[in-house]
Formats: C-alpha cells, structure tokens, sequence
C-alpha cells in the first residue's frame, strides 16, 4: 500500500474520533486488585465539575458511578457495584476495586452538561477492560523412578488467568544434554472465581549410565510465563551395577580384615624363630 494512502486513513481516523467526541481505550487490572476506568475530557479547562455529569456504566447498561453537578450522587448506582468504585477528579478516572474475572468487558463513560431544554452529551469514552491474575509458582511432584518405567512426575499450578496455552517439564542430565517434554494439560476452573488450575503428569525415560537429571517445570500463557524451581532427581542405579558395587565392598571388606591377621601371624612366627636360635656364650 502506498505510504501516502496509509497516512491519509490514519488523519481521517482521528478526525473521526474527534468530530463525534467519542474515545475508545483499553486498560488491564490484576485479579482483587484495582482497574482504572478513564474518561479524558478534552474540554475541561473550560468546564467545572459543578455544571457537569459524569457517570460509568457497564455492557449492562448498570451505572458504577455518578458524578452529579459536583457531588457524588449513588442513586441510579447498581448494587454490584456500591462501595466497589472512588472517583479521581484530578485524571478524571474511575477506580474500580476487588476487580473479579466477571468485571471485564466494555465501560461506557459519559460527561453530559445540563442545558434548560435537556442533557448534551459532550463526550463519550469507551473502555475495554481484561483481567490477568499470575498462576502460582510450579511445583513438581516425583511420582515413582524405576528403571523400567522411568521417572514418574506432576506438575500443577493453580489460580490464574487466562486459560494456560502450554506446560512441559525440562530434564537436564548430567552431560547438559535437555530434553523438553510435553502432555495433555488437566486444566479446570473454579464456578466463583473463574480462575483456572492446569496440571500435567509424564512418564519420562532415561538412559542407562545417567543417575542425576535436573527437571524445570514451565508454565505458558498468552501474556505471562513461569517456571518452577530446579528439582534435583536421583536416579536408582540397575541391579548389575548395584551387585557389582556389592561384590566390590564385600572385597574391600574381607581384605581388611584379612591383612590385619596376615601381618599377626608373620610377626607371630618371627618372635617364634628368634626364640629358637640358641644364645651366643
């Protein structure tokens, strides 16, 4: 496309907001925490708060808050919403507080001006609202470790937002060779809170002669990712190596106590032959 067209599309975008004084803005708030609903008024320098109202409402159509001629006003307010919402008046803005799954959407604000024949809109803003909340830290679980089956692990995590894209488990052995591996997630979600718990469980091979892997537990969204910590695995040594390492010690055994009673019984037979030697007159 040509340069010169895409800047004469960008000019008429903006000229359309401004013309029908309409605002459309995305915000994003942390689960229990605090979302900030703005509603930028381009002329107040030339208004007061006390010759205006300002209100927010939902997708709904339910009012969060009215700003009433200079006074809060919690009349037309929704229930859901009373105690839940405090007004800036300085960055004309909206707080709206212990921020649920189930609060986002689109919030309307509206500042009006009363005029003898009726209410003027004078600016509309729309906002779109999404919600994040940070899954808890990975935690793996060690299942079972045979040499046969391999390593049996877990890893879950719990509590968060949005729906988890992805979760594997990387295992580094002792050559610094990793491997990832991946399955099919278990992921639910909580009917009051909305927010969801992912877990995977694996059954992991190894190869023979290694007996120490570190696995790493990743966990993937579309906007976060976050990893476990660092669990350090042993792995069973095979039955040859284990009877070997048997039949070694046993060895190390009998020779000590066998030398002690070796050297005895030669310092035994020299005392004896010097005391058969006959004195010198």
């Amino acid at each position: 496309m040509d340069p010169r067209c895409t800047m004469t599309l960008g000019v008429l975008f903006v000229m359309t907001f401004a013309l029908s004084d309409a605002v459309s803005m995305k915000t994003q708030a942390y689960f229990n925490r605090t979302a900030y609903l703005p509603c930028p008024f381009t002329k107040a320098q030339n208004r007061s708060l006390s010759e205006l109202v300002v209100f927010w409402q939902d997708h709904n159509k339910l009012v969060l808050y009215e700003h009433y001629m200079g006074k809060e006003k919690l009349d037309n307010v929704n229930v859901k919403y009373r105690a839940r919402t405090s007004f800036d008046e300085d960055n004309w803005a909206l707080g709206l507080h212990n921020v649920q799954i189930k609060d986002m959407g689109t919030y309307d604000c509206f500042i009006q001006r009363k005029t003898p024949k009726g209410s003027v809109i004078l600016q509309q803003t729309d906002t779109e609202l999404s919600v994040m909340a940070n899954f808890s830290e990975p935690e793996i679980e060690v299942q079972n470790i045979t040499r046969i089956s391999g390593i049996n692990l877990t890893c879950s995590s719990k509590e968060g937002y949005p729906k988890p894209t992805k979760m594997y488990i990387s295992i580094t052995n002792s050559t610094n060779s990793t491997n990832e591996h991946s399955g099919d997630m278990q992921i639910s979600q909580d009917n009051v809170t909305e927010l969801f718990s992912v877990s995977i469980s694996l059954s992991i091979p190894f190869p023979d002669g290694v007996y120490n892997v570190t696995a790493l537990c990743v966990l993937e969204t579309e906007s976060m990712k976050i990893s476990s910590r660092l669990h350090n695995i042993v792995l069973p040594e095979s039955r040859s190596i284990q009877e070997k390492r048997k039949s070694w010690i046993a060895g190390v055994i009998i020779i000590v106590l066998l030398v002690p009673g070796f050297v005895l019984c030669y310092l035994v037979k020299l005392c004896c032959r010097k005391q058969e030697q006959p004195g010198i007159s």
